[in-house]
């Protein structure tokens, strides 16, 4: 009796481990169903009928043909069940409306992510991952990440090449990038106090200094970038665009701004981007600092954080080589780049560190 128990008990167990073995097969699809109903703009239809809207209703908001209507509700009943929309039913007919996930991609929001979700999941960055074990038995050099050896050239060399992906993939960095620093800036604005100027090292066009800027009158801000990225953008109000390599010289000021940068280099390179910066800084009790907006992998402690943080470091592994880092990592970084002290604040999946020289 005792060995058929345990016969159920590993049958069982067997089955689960098969059906969570199915799970992760299959889990590629629920990002391709989130694609879907960004790149049909299923959140932005649901929006303007007022935040809930009948299936029939949804038919003819998108111009989908009548014939395909069973098959989107197949796929927003996959949907409703990774929580990005709410399913009811009005007068027999299904009805369907907005989740929080949700309104994150609602175009016109302010705080739209719709931008990140489309290159993120862009095929010129998907497809690498898919040629992971060619390039783990191929005899190129860690270098040559599988982004470089499926396409042949970097992530910025693909960008330029490519005027839809590089404008897609810069649109993702700015709607990221305005996301978290509308938080910073209402949640934790003590981080910019007592600051009368800032660098922000890879700035772009600049809309983080602006948003500064706006926040904090006060503080004189300026934007270094390479010469392609900033040449023909003029100065205005209290924001400056600075032509620059962070390699060679970063402008004085009291903070340095390094938001989403060290992450794409490896040690080495983050050392001498940070003693650059420590350059242009004056000492602690003078109010100098780094601002350093980056992923400090277990900062939470949250186990669905933690996995989220993987899969990034994984599509950092893949696109650009470089490592995600956890504290300790951080710690080896900053001691070898000649700082004293430093302060981790998480915000979401990544953090701000606090840098002293």
């Amino acid at each position: 009796m005792e060995k058929s128990t345990n016969i159920v008990g590993e049958s069982s167990a067997l089955l689960e481990a098969q059906a969570e073995l199915w799970n992760h097969i299959f889990s590629f699809l629920k990002s391709m169903c989130l694609k879907c109903a960004v790149e049909l703009g299923i959140p932005d239809a649901i929006q303007r009928h007022g935040d809930t809207i009948s299936s029939s209703e949804l038919i003819t908001a998108l111009s989908i043909q009548p014939s395909k209507a069973d098959y989107l509700w197949r796929m927003m009943h996959a949907l409703v069940h990774s929580g990005f929309f709410f399913i009811d039913r009005v007068n027999g007919e299904e009805v369907y409306g907005l989740t929080p996930l949700s309104r994150l991609l609602i175009t016109d929001g302010n705080q739209s992510l719709s931008p990140f979700v489309k290159a993120m999941l862009h095929p010129i960055l998907v497809q690498p991952s898919l040629s992971m074990s060619s390039w783990f038995k191929s005899e190129i050099s860690t270098e040559h990440v599988p982004f470089a050896m499926v396409h042949g050239t970097d992530l910025w060399g693909v960008a330029r090449s490519n005027p839809e992906f590089s404008q897609a993939f810069n649109d993702a960095m700015a709607c990221d990038g305005q996301f978290i620093m509308d938080k910073l800036l209402k949640d934790h604005r003590e981080i910019f106090h007592g600051i009368e100027s800032l660098v922000d090292v890879g700035g772009g066009s600049g809309g983080t200094v602006r948003a500064i800027s706006k926040a904090f009158p006060e503080i004189k801000c300026a934007v270094l970038d390479l010469p392609h990225v900033v040449g023909d953008l003029k100065s205005e109000g209290n924001v400056e665009f600075v032509a620059g390599d962070m390699f060679n010289h970063v402008p004085p000021a009291d903070a340095v701004l390094l938001k989403w940068i060290l992450h794409g280099w490896g040690d080495e390179d983050c050392v001498k981007i940070l003693k650059r910066c420590k350059e242009a800084i004056p000492s602690k009790e003078n109010g100098g600092k780094i601002i350093i907006k980056d992923l400090v992998v277990g900062s939470k402690g949250e186990t669905k954080s933690k996995e989220t943080q993987l899969m990034w470091d994984m599509m950092m592994m893949v696109v650009v080589g470089s490592p995600e880092r956890d504290e300790q990592e951080w710690q080896k970084i900053f001691v070898e780049a000649g700082f004293s002290d430093y302060k981790i604040l998480p915000v979401g999946l990544r953090s701000v560190i606090e840098l002293y020289p």
